[in-house]
């Protein structure tokens, strides 16, 4: 060996050092991903709760189901008196009217059911959430159960459907009942739930990654009083949310553009009721404003100590309002 020749020797057994650590770090980079996807799957993923487990957890002697277009639609049915339809709101079930049905089932027959995308019916085959679509679905629900004409209420989505399906079928809705209802055309940025399901990144991770906390947040966004949220209303919400196809149901319905009859609105002749929180953080109350506006026929009654969902929140007070309401003569 001459001494010009150490020079390379060196270079040689840098590279081959090099070479080693680089080997070494893929390895150690290799190994952390393996273990932050163990970690992911072990503490963050949480797979779909199955239709056959959640009816196990969230039916009972008066649920019962019917097939509509592809779709097990489950609904309840108590009560003795004239018929009163309950529509529920997004990520809701007809859990949402557990309480309103124990207060008024003794006046009105209390029919229920969970829509399209929510609750045990789960989603549509066509993925089809459009309130066209839903107000289709009311119409054949009622002609299942051979309802002719009924008391009609709906709260937030449910709302909407509710007042679009009394334009389309004015002859079978006596009384409309809207609970801080949606569907006013407005340029409002939405509850925060819907804007990430809308986000093409975030609502991948939806499907795989629901943390409890962010349903809680979600829930406490909607109520007033904070200390009427138990943890059976927050597990509740929580695996209806992970039930089945329900996630990839949720993104499809926060996705789907909500045209709706409001140019028509003023064509309800029906008597009709507009209940509202008046801190819903959802739909503001200048909403309820406007319906009682555009509605010849109404009426509105403010909650002091509500937000988006009084029939949960002050069950006793909104029901009673309800009852008086149906019970006026005039009908």
């Amino acid at each position: 060996m001459v001494w010009k020749d150490i020079p390379k020797i060196g270079i040689i057994y840098t590279e081959f050092y090099l070479s080693l650590g680089m080997k070494r770090l893929f390895q150690i980079l290799i190994f952390l991903g393996v273990l932050l996807f163990f970690l992911f799957w072990l503490f963050l993923y949480k797979g779909d709760i199955s239709e056959e487990e959640m009816n196990r957890l969230y039916t009972n002697e008066q649920s019962k189901f019917v097939e509509m277009e592809g779709m097990r639609v489950h609904y309840r049915i108590e009560g003795n008196g004239p018929p009163l339809v309950l529509v529920h709101g997004t990520a809701a079930s007809l859990h949402t009217w557990d309480d309103w049905t124990q207060l008024l089932q003794k006046d009105f027959t209390i029919i229920r059911m969970d829509i399209p995308a929510f609750g045990l019916t789960g989603p549509d085959p066509d993925r089809d959430y459009s309130i066209k679509s839903y107000t289709k679905f009311v119409d054949q629900f009622v002609n299942k159960m051979n309802i002719d004409s009924f008391y009609l209420a709906g709260n937030s989505l449910g709302g909407n459907i509710a007042w679009n399906y009394t334009i389309a079928h004015p002859e079978k809705v006596k009384k409309l009942i809207l609970i801080d209802a949606a569907g006013i055309p407005s340029d409002r940025k939405p509850p925060q739930i819907i804007g990430l399901a809308q986000n093409p990144i975030v609502a991948p991770l939806i499907e795989r990654v629901l943390p409890k906390a962010l349903i809680r947040k979600n829930i406490e966004e909607v109520y007033y009083d904070d200390s009427k949220i138990t943890d059976e209303l927050v597990e509740r919400y929580y695996k209806m949310a992970l039930r089945e196809g329900g996630r990839q149901a949720f993104i499809d319905r926060a996705n789907t553009v909500m045209h709706t009859l409001f140019h028509r609105i003023d064509e309800i002749a029906c008597p009709t009721l507009v209940m509202w929180g008046k801190h819903d953080e959802w739909i503001l109350l200048e909403d309820a404003q406007v319906f009682d506006k555009k509605i010849t026929n109404s009426k509105l009654i403010v909650y002091e100590d509500a937000g988006h969902i009084p029939m949960e929140e002050i069950p006793q007070k909104s029901a009673e309002d309800v009852r008086l309401f149906l019970l006026e003569e005039g009908d």
